[in-house]
């Protein structure tokens, strides 16, 4: 795999700490700027919000850009709004750096996935993604954790300037490693054609999918916590170990599907769609028995990530004429999954169903998924039915 593949992966896992840390950091957020949970709580929000909106906008602008002037770009945006963030005292402030670092952490996601593809070439797509998504997954292991930690010993803008500082070594990587033209393929496929392409039925569904995937993920993750403390029993002690299991769990999965995806995504996809559904139920069903909760969180950090990134390059399979714009979809479809989970979790909450309750809404959302993987094919054998009672009008009429 190039060493810039490997380099693009760095950069990602300081975004995606940068993007979860938070979490983390809310109370000493809200007690040093003088502002409720709850609007600390915002500048979550407006991260992912800037992710799905900013993914086809930072596309569209940087399309026709040498790859490594579009990835530094962003890149130096990114670390320059982390540098205002662990400076200012006003909360609006800190308020706009997350949505610009959104905008920019989309725009090199996009830039990023199709860059670590071409590079690697079509042989080994989805090993490239891999290494890429990989790097989130290796932030919910390490990164998250440690800004806290930072957060807890130095205050939470020690977590910023980390942030910040990781970038950099890529950044240098990079500008060494990429190369410094014009994708061949820059501008030959103009953008209407390219949306035209992004609207295909089955790469819509793809999408689709992807986000459902997505949002039954973070749904029944972002609530793990309670989970565990209020329904398994762990003491509070214990929850970094669960969420450190469900990280590893994922770095697993995005590493042999990478391996596997490229040879046989189909399998990879239909499996991990399957065993999702399968495990989520276990979940939630066992959730008071520690054993099968620590195993179960384990296996389905690694279905949910393989899956993911075998779907991530299904995209580039279906829509190889529009890379950075289906690429930017792709990016906007997981941030969909990452903030409607969590909401509808949250509204689940308050049903008789109590701290099991996202993990049943997690069920359901896979279930939805299953459905909607039925509907080609059930219309692909219908079609083929259809064809199959009518003769070829090509072939003469057999005698009688």
């Amino acid at each position: 795999m190039p060493f810039a593949v490997h380099m693009l992966g760095l950069a990602v896992f300081a975004q995606g700490t940068s993007e979860f840390m938070l979490s983390g950091l809310l109370s000493g957020i809200a007690g040093d700027l003088d502002v409720s949970l709850s609007a600390a709580g915002l500048l979550t929000s407006s991260f992912a919000v800037g992710m799905v909106v900013g993914a086809p906008l930072t596309a569209l602008a940087a399309r026709t850009w040498p790859r490594r002037r579009a990835l530094l770009f962003f890149l130096a945006v990114f670390v320059t709004v982390h540098v205002v963030g662990a400076l200012t005292s006003s909360y609006g402030v800190l308020l706009a750096t997350r949505v610009v670092g959104a905008l920019a952490n989309a725009g090199f996601w996009a830039v990023a996935l199709v860059t670590a593809t071409a590079l690697a070439g079509p042989e080994r797509r989805a090993r490239a993604t891999a290494v890429v998504v990989g790097g989130v997954t290796v932030a919910c292991v390490v990164g998250v954790p440690a800004g806290a930690a930072l957060g807890e010993l130095w205050g939470w803008r020690a977590a910023f300037w980390a942030v910040a500082l990781v970038s950099l070594p890529a950044a240098l990587a990079l500008f060494r490693a990429v190369p410094g033209g014009r994708p061949e393929d820059a501008g030959k496929v103009g953008v209407r054609a390219e949306l035209r392409t992004l609207g295909r039925p089955r790469l819509l569904l793809t999408l689709l999918v992807m986000a459902l995937v997505q949002g039954a993920t973070f749904c029944a993750f972002s609530y793990l916590e309670p989970l565990v403390t209020r329904v398994t029993g762990f003491g509070a002690g214990r929850v970094p170990l669960v969420l450190a299991l469900f990280g590893a769990g994922a770095f697993a999965g995005v590493t042999l599907a990478g391996r596997l995806a490229d040879a046989r995504p189909a399998a990879v996809i239909g499996t991990g769609m399957a065993a999702l559904t399968a495990g989520w139920a276990a979940l939630a069903l066992t959730a008071a028995h520690p054993a099968a909760v620590l195993a179960l969180v384990l296996l389905l950090g690694a279905l949910a990530f393989g899956t993911g990134t075998a779907l991530i390059t299904r995209v580039f399979h279906l829509a190889p004429e529009a890379g950075t714009l289906g690429s930017s979809f792709a990016t906007a479809a997981f941030n969909v999954g990452a903030a409607v989970g969590p909401w509808l979790g949250g509204l689940a909450l308050g049903t008789e169903a109590g701290y099991r309750a996202p993990v049943w809404v997690s069920t359901a959302l896979m279930g939805a998924v299953l459905v909607l993987a039925a509907v080609p094919a059930a219309v692909t054998a219908g079609t083929a039915r259809v064809r199959a009672g009518f003769p070829d009008r090509s072939e003469p009429a057999p005698e009688r």
